[in-house]
């Protein structure tokens, strides 16, 4: 088919561009601005135009569209004009799953570490994930096997379309409520779905929706694994622990991490011996955007993480003092770029409680994603972290600057650990991109 993606520069959308281009079929795509994604994409053949435009739209066979593209966009006012079939994202999963036996990892956080460590041990799988792998260097492999690893999608309900053969549920945390309408019993009956679709089941245990249901399922929890400890290996962040009398070792620091694999060592196991398994998961050396170590010289740590949830946030944070004093830092500095007004209203409290063991609060403005700005006095209900706010930051080496409206520099951090919490551009501020 000839097929054109319309928001192809989403982590998303172009893994599943990616993917269909790499089963042969002839792929274009359009967004609002260039970034480094769409330069990658360009660079493997698919041909990308920036903005939006009705001429794009000629001879394609479908349309795909991101959620966020609204309803008058011209190149969709102009498919339909032209009797083209267009597809959101959720109604074209089933083409690209449908013939697969998918082992689908979902849940409101830990599901892009999952199903990366997950496409780390079973690396002849096609694996389409919501993050770059360091492993393979992109959010798609494709190998041409039976099976594919997927990051699947509960913003918008699509993960119960995924064709779920093995179903990994990190946890089922309330996130996108908006979607379901802010209804729990609806919210929970998409999980409940999306588990007895597979025939294979891996689940959390300690989650306390899980812990409700009643058919079979492979529980895991965190206090199945033993003897957890941290160390620095050939100069990266493991954490280290035992299972089922077998020896395993992951990229990163946290317990967290250690329920992610677990999940992910479990799926695993249904394919591959534990002896594979122990020594596949070596190759998962992170994920872009997550623990991403940009820069560790004597006395100072830069690490960018995607954490945007208050659960991710504390746990990783939790780490980054791990990480801090194991590399003789005592001082943490934490930049928050809040993600959506919305995500932030709802877990106000949960926030506010999740930096406690930053030693250094730095506020950057909301970022949008499309929403309509809605009044948070940051100032008061983060008052006792004493944040200090900023318009934007600016990197250099060993230097973060932060920068308020007028352009000035109020304050330089040059040493200790620093690390950015965000799913916006904070990224690429922390790069010295921006």
């Amino acid at each position: 088919m000839n097929i054109h993606f319309v928001g192809i520069g989403g982590i998303g959308l172009s893994g599943l561009a990616r993917y269909m281009q790499k089963k042969g079929h002839s792929v274009s795509g359009s967004d609002i601005a260039e970034t480094k994604l769409i330069e990658a994409l360009r660079k493997e053949g698919i041909k990308i135009n920036i903005p939006h435009s009705a001429k794009y739209i000629n001879n394609q066979d479908i349309v795909v569209h991101t959620a966020v593209a609204k309803p008058d966009n011209p190149e969709l006012v102009e498919a339909k004009k032209r009797g083209i079939k267009t597809f959101s994202r959720r109604e074209f999963l089933p083409y690209v799953v449908n013939d697969k036996k998918v082992l689908s990892v979902c849940g409101a956080h830990g599901k892009s570490t999952t199903s990366s460590m997950l496409a780390s041990i079973l690396p002849k799988t096609n694996a389409i994930i919501g993050a770059e792998s360091k492993d393979f260097g992109s959010n798609m492999r494709y190998t041409g096997s039976d099976y594919l690893v997927f990051e699947s999608d509960e913003s918008d309900g699509s993960f119960i379309d995924s064709n779920p053969y093995i179903a990994i549920v990190t946890n089922t945390e309330p996130e996108h409520m908006e979607y379901y309408n802010h209804d729990l019993k609806l919210f929970y009956r998409h999980y409940e779905e999306f588990l007895k679709k597979a025939k294979i089941r891996v689940v959390n245990a300690d989650d306390e929706f899980i812990k409700t249901l009643d058919f079979p399922m492979k529980k895991v929890s965190i206090k199945d694994a033993k003897n957890i400890r941290y160390e620095i290996i050939d100069n990266k962040p493991k954490t280290v622990f035992e299972y089922k009398n077998y020896d395993f070792e992951v990229y990163g620091f946290g317990e967290h991490l250690v329920l992610d694999a677990l999940l992910a060592i479990e799926a695993a196991n249904e394919l591959i011996t534990m002896e594979e398994i122990q020594k596949n998961i070596k190759n998962y050396h992170g994920i872009k955007k997550r623990f991403d170590i940009l820069q560790n010289c004597e006395n100072f740590i830069l690490i960018d993480d995607y954490g945007h949830h208050p659960t991710e946030i504390k746990a990783t944070l939790h780490s980054a003092k791990i990480f801090a004093k194991l590399n003789g830092i005592d001082k943490v500095s934490v930049i928050w770029q809040p993600h959506k007004y919305s995500r932030t209203i709802d877990n106000l409290d949960a926030f506010i409680e999740c930096f406690n063991e930053a030693d250094e609060l730095v506020i950057l403005p909301v970022w949008e994603a499309g929403e309509e700005p809605v009044d948070i006095d940051f100032e008061t209900l983060f008052s006792k972290h004493r944040p200090i706010f900023a318009k934007r930051i600016k990197a250099d080496s060993n230097n973060i600057m932060l920068i308020n409206e007028n352009g000035n520099t109020i304050k330089e951090i040059n040493e200790g650990l620093v690390i950015g919490f965000g799913a916006g551009d904070i990224t690429y501020q922390l790069r010295g991109l921006i």
